[in-house]
C-alpha cells in the first residue's frame, strides 16, 4: 500500500476528528473541493470519493459527499485498482 500512496501523493495518514470515518485516514486532491480517501482501520483500508469546500476541512468536518468505492482494498485485485485509478485519467 505504500507505494499507492506515494504514487498517488496521499497525506500521511491522521486520526479523524469529524467523526465521519473509524480509523485513520489519508488524502489526495483531485481539484479543488473533491478528494480521494483511503480509510485504515487496522490493516485494511476503504477507498472513497468525498466532497468538501477545502482541504483544511478533511477530518475536521463531515463531508459534504462521501461515496464509498472500494471496501478492503487490495491493489492485487484488477476491479480494486481500476476504482483508484479512473480518477486520474
Amino acid at each position: 500500500m505504500e507505494n499507492i500512496l506515494k504514487y498517488y501523493e496521499f497525506s500521511e495518514f491522521t486520526k479523524d476528528q469529524s467523526d465521519t470515518f473509524s480509523g485513520e485516514i489519508a488524502y489526495t486532491a483531485l481539484n479543488d473541493t473533491h478528494f480521494l480517501i483511503f480509510e485504515k482501520d487496522k490493516e485494511n483500508y476503504t477507498l472513497y470519493v468525498s466532497k468538501y469546500s477545502s482541504r483544511q476541512e478533511i477530518g475536521k468536518k463531515q463531508p459534504e459527499i462521501l461515496e464509498e468505492l472500494v471496501q478492503n482494498y487490495d491493489k492485487s485485485v484488477p476491479a480494486h485498482r481500476l476504482a483508484l485509478t479512473q480518477y486520474f485519467k
